[in-house]
C-alpha cells in the first residue's frame, strides 16, 4: 500500500483536478473552430441550416467554456498552496509564459466572445464571422501557451541556473522549440478529433429519434469529412510526439513499453500486465524486432530499458503503459469511423444506417478517452521529476504542507467538482437533448432572436 504523505496526496489531487479540467479546453478548443467554420458556412451560402447548427452549437459552447474557465482557476490556485517549492524555483519561466495566456487569449476570447454572444443582431454578419475566428484564435493561443509550459517542463531548454533559480536565457528556445510545436500540434488535432467525434453522436442521436434532419445531416457530412483527413496526421504528429520522447525522455519511452530490460533487437509488447516487482512481462503478446523499428526505424537498434536507470529515477510503469495503449486505441475508434462514415457518404447510405448511427453514439467519449490518457502517459511517465531532470516532484512541493489538510482540500475538490460537474454536464445534456431551434420564419427572414445569454440557453420540453 503507498503511504499518502503530502506529496502523493498533492499529485493525486493535480491529477484529479486536470483531469477534469482537460474535458472542457478538448472540447471547447475544437467547438470555437467548428462554430467559425460552420458560420463561415452560413454567410457564404446563405443557408439557414448552418444558421441553426451554428445556434445549438453556440449555447453548447457558453456553457462549457464557463466551466473550463472555473476549472482552470482553480488549478493555479495550486502552484501557490501545494506547489510553491516548483512556483520559486522556475517562477521565473513559467510565470510569464501563464501570464501570455491571460494577455493573448483571455483577452481575445471575453472581447469577441461577447460579440458572438450578444451582437447577432448589432454588428454585420462580417464582422459577427471575424468575431467567431477571433474567439477559435484566442482559444489556440490558450493552448499554445499552457502546451510552451508544459512543454518546457517535459524537455526543459532555453534556461540557466542562478542561485539555484531556474531563469530564462533564451525566451525563443523555451516558447518555440520542436518539442513544443511538436506536442501543441498534436494536442490541437486531438482537440478537434474530440469535437468532431462529438458532433458525429450528437448528431447519430438525432437521427436514431427521428428528429432535426437536416441539421444532423450537415453535421455528420461536416465533422466526418473533417476527421477522416486530421486522424491521419494526428497519427504522424503522435509519431513525432513519440521520437521526442524516445530522444530526450527514455526512462518515459521504456516504461511506455514495459521494457524492463535492454534489448537489441527490441520486441514491441501489444499488450501485456507488467510486474515492477519482478520486472516481467505477465501474459505478454510481443511481436519480434518490431519494437526496435518503431522506436528507432532500425530493425536491429538497441533500445534501452529500465535496468539502465537507478531505481529512485524510474517512473511508474502500470499507469503509462495501458494508458498509452488506451490512447492509441481510441486513435483508431477514431479512424474506423470516420472512414467508414465517409464511405457511407460517398455510397449514399449514410442517412440510412442506423447501426452507424448506433455506433457512433457509443463511441462519444473516445476524443475525451484519448485526451485523458495521453496526459497520464505524458505526466505519470514524467515522474519522478516535475521539471525533467532539473527539478523532482518532492522539491517541488510545499515544505510546510500537513497530510490531513492535503486530504481534506482534496475532498472538498471531489465535493464541489462533483457538484458543478452534475449540474453543468446535466444542463449540457438537455441542450443536445432539445437539439436546434429553428430561429428563421417560413420565408427565410429571421424571427424574433433571445437577447440574453440566459434566454438562448434555457431549454425548453419537448
Amino acid at each position: 500500500m503507498p503511504e499518502f504523505d503530502p506529496t502523493l496526496l498533492s499529485r493525486i489531487q493535480f491529477a484529479f483536478v486536470i483531469s477534469f479540467h482537460i474535458i472542457f479546453p478538448a472540447f471547447t478548443v475544437g467547438l470555437a473552430a467548428w462554430l467559425a467554420m460552420i458560420e463561415a458556412a452560413s454567410v457564404v451560402t446563405g443557408k439557414p441550416v448552418y444558421r441553426r447548427v451554428f445556434d445549438f452549437w453556440l449555447r453548447v459552447f457558453s456553457i462549457a467554456f464557463g466551466i473550463g474557465v472555473v476549472t482552470g482557476i482553480v488549478m493555479a490556485f495550486q502552484f501557490g498552496t501545494n506547489w510553491a517549492g516548483l512556483a520559486e524555483r522556475s517562477g521565473s519561466i513559467q510565470g510569464p509564459l501563464l501570464g501570455y495566456e491571460t494577455f493573448t487569449a483571455f483577452m481575445m476570447e471575453g472581447t469577441f466572445l461577447s460579440v458572438v454572444l450578444f451582437g447577432r443582431d448589432r454588428v454585420s454578419p462580417r464582422f459577427y464571422l471575424i468575431a467567431c475566428i477571433c474567439v477559435s484564435i484566442g482559444t489556440l493561443f490558450s493552448s499554445f501557451w499552457i502546451l510552451a509550459n508544459n512543454s518546457w517542463m517535459q524537455v526543459p531548454v532555453g534556461h540557466k541556473l542562478v542561485d539555484g533559480r531556474i531563469v530564462p536565457d533564451d525566451w525563443q528556445e523555451i516558447v518555440l522549440s520542436r518539442v513544443q510545436l511538436v506536442r501543441w500540434s498534436h494536442m490541437v488535432l486531438s482537440c478537434f478529433l474530440t469535437t468532431g467525434m462529438s458532433v458525429v453522436a450528437t448528431a447519430s442521436w438525432w437521427l436514431l429519434r427521428g428528429r432535426h434532419r437536416d441539421e444532423a445531416l450537415v453535421s455528420l457530412h461536416w465533422s466526418l469529412s473533417l476527421m477522416a483527413v486530421l486522424i491521419p496526421v494526428q497519427m504522424f504528429a503522435g509519431h513525432l510526439a513519440g521520437d521526442i520522447v524516445h530522444k530526450f525522455q527514455p526512462a518515459k519511452f521504456a516504461v511506455i513499453e514495459a521494457r524492463f530490460k535492454t534489448e537489441q533487437p527490441a520486441n514491441e509488447v501489444l499488450i501485456a500486465l507488467p510486474d515492477p516487482k519482478t520486472g516481467r512481462n505477465l501474459y505478454s503478446i510481443e511481436i519480434p524486432r518490431l519494437g526496435s523499428f518503431i522506436a528507432s526505424g532500425d530493425w536491429n537498434s538497441r533500445e534501452v530499458g529500465l535496468d539502465t536507470f537507478p531505481p529512485e529515477d524510474r517512473p511508474p510503469v502500470l499507469i503509462p503503459f495501458f494508458s498509452f495503449r488506451i490512447m492509441v486505441g481510441m486513435g483508431f475508434v477514431l479512424l474506423g469511423i470516420s472512414w467508414a462514415g465517409v464511405a457511407l457518404m460517398w455510397r449514399g447510405a449514410l442517412e440510412r444506417a442506423h447501426w452507424f448511427h448506433i455506433l457512433g453514439l457509443t463511441c462519444f467519449p473516445a476524443g475525451f478517452i484519448a485526451v485523458i490518457a495521453g496526459w497520464f502517459v505524458a505526466e505519470v511517465g514524467r515522474q519522478p521529476w516535475t521539471i525533467y531532470g532539473v527539478l523532482r516532484t518532492s522539491e517541488a512541493v510545499t515544505p510546510s504542507l500537513v497530510t490531513w489538510e492535503v486530504a481534506l482540500s482534496l475532498l472538498a475538490y471531489v465535493l464541489v467538482y462533483g457538484i458543478v460537474y452534475s449540474f453543468g454536464l446535466g444542463y449540457i445534456f438537455r441542450l443536445l437533448r432539445e437539439g436546434p431551434r429553428d430561429f428563421f420564419a417560413p420565408d427565410g427572414a429571421t424571427a424574433k432572436r433571445p437577447m440574453s445569454l440566459a434566454a438562448a440557453t434555457v431549454p425548453t420540453k419537448e
